[in-house]
């Protein structure tokens, strides 16, 4: 099972700049909105596209989609995992809880 991370430890990592996020809802979901720096990778795309998109096995990893009952970001973290990635934790919450924060987001 993937360790969790709270809004607030995801906020301060992307402050940070310590953490890729990975949205895992991906295309037109991506582009609409997503959290800031987030890459769009789904669970379709893990196998082909991981290694382009996220060349760091060792990098910390925060996977995340829509809300707690969005399997995606599971998903993805568990595919990561998987492939070799060995610092990847999920942000169950996802986007719906980090815009009713107030937090900010990008669009591309």
């Amino acid at each position: 099972m993937t360790a969790l991370i709270t809004r607030d430890e995801l906020k301060a990592a992307i402050d940070g700049g310590k953490v890729t996020v990975v949205d895992a809802l991906g295309g037109d979901y991506w582009a609409k909105q997503h959290l800031p720096g987030a890459i769009p990778l789904n669970p379709g795309e893990v196998d082909a596209e991981a290694a382009n998109r996220l060349t760091d096995r060792d990098a910390a990893i925060v996977t995340y989609c829509s809300n707690e009952a969005c399997p995606n970001s599971g998903q993805v973290a568990d595919r990561l995992t998987a492939l070799g990635y060995t610092d990847v934790r999920k942000y169950k919450e996802g986007i719906e809880d980090w815009t009713e924060a107030g937090l900010p987001t990008e669009s591309a």
